[in-house]
């Protein structure tokens, strides 16, 4: 029987608490409120925390609502809570594609924004799909707050810019006009991790590609990001050609690696396809 390593267990009702706490238990505590991904390596005995922070009961980190020009997700929001909200299908699609491919309706009901970021795995679906609208993150500490682009959050497979001592809040996104959003992936049964998948937002002028963002998962690519493909899109013609090759660069330049999923080859053609999909509905999309 897999059984984890001793550890300390409180129950915080607050943001300041929670900080407290993990001030309290220094740098090997772990905040814990879905578990999906922490609780089993705990059981392997990957993880071993001295401490874990329950933050299932910190409701001000629950919240989805419109401020100004920006859609604010605080950190504790369910996945399924994500896929239900007619905020959100309203201004970024993108998410409710994404969220009806994560996982199951078991995990969508406990597991949260929040710690699907800070897992960082280089698999994970959100991160690609926050990447693609250049979302922002909240970041609390002792001292106060601070913010910085989901572009620079994720620092390698399983590493982010959340420190010691610190707790992710919430995630902004910018709402724009001109533009919409999609997300697709491949996987080799419903609900697993991907072999590939991409993510686009764009914003259009006419007939021409005003701005693009194209986030990439499970293929290597840095910060789950097709920089080099969106720097071929921007002012171009909003058509089939363009998209093929903006998918052909983004194929070139992410790095997948051969696993039990599939070989590199095949990853590297599904994001080139994918990327080309999800830029052709997202068009579709900003169109109608």
């Amino acid at each position: 029987m897999q059984v984890p390593s001793h550890f300390e267990y409180e129950r915080a009702t607050g943001v300041e608490e929670v900080l407290a706490l993990l001030a309290k238990y220094g740098p090997e505590a772990r905040v814990v409120a879905g578990g999906h991904s922490l609780l089993p390596m705990m059981k392997l005995r990957l993880a071993t925390p001295d401490a874990l922070i329950d933050i299932n009961d910190v409701s001000e980190l629950s919240y989805i609502r419109v401020e100004g020009d920006e859609l604010l997700i605080g950190a504790l929001v369910r996945h399924a809570e994500l896929l239900a909200s007619p905020v959100v299908a309203e201004h970024f699609p993108i998410f409710r594609d994404a969220e009806r491919v994560i996982a199951d309706p078991i995990v969508r009901n406990r597991g949260t924004i929040g710690g699907s970021l800070c897992q960082a795995d280089p698999s994970e679906d959100l991160s690609a799909a926050f990447a693609a609208v250049r979302a922002t993150v909240v970041i609390r500490n002792a001292d106060g707050s601070r913010t910085l682009p989901v572009r620079e959050f994720h620092t390698g497979p399983y590493e982010t810019e959340v420190g010691d001592g610190e707790l992710l809040t919430e995630v902004r996104v910018p709402i724009r006009p001109g533009g919409s959003s999609a997300y697709e992936k491949v996987d080799r049964r419903a609900g697993d991790w991907p072999l590939a998948a991409a993510g686009a937002a764009l914003w259009l002028d006419g007939g021409t590609v005003a701005d693009v963002g194209i986030g990439l998962t499970a293929v290597g690519a840095k910060h789950f990001v097709a920089a080099e493909a969106e720097e071929y899109l921007r002012g171009r013609p909003a058509d089939e050609d363009s998209f093929a090759e903006a998918g052909r660069i983004a194929a070139e330049h992410c790095d997948p690696v051969a696993d039990q999923r599939g070989p590199a080859d095949y990853k590297r053609h599904l994001a080139g396809e994918l990327t080309t999909r999800v830029l052709r509905r997202a068009a579709e999309r900003a169109r109608t």
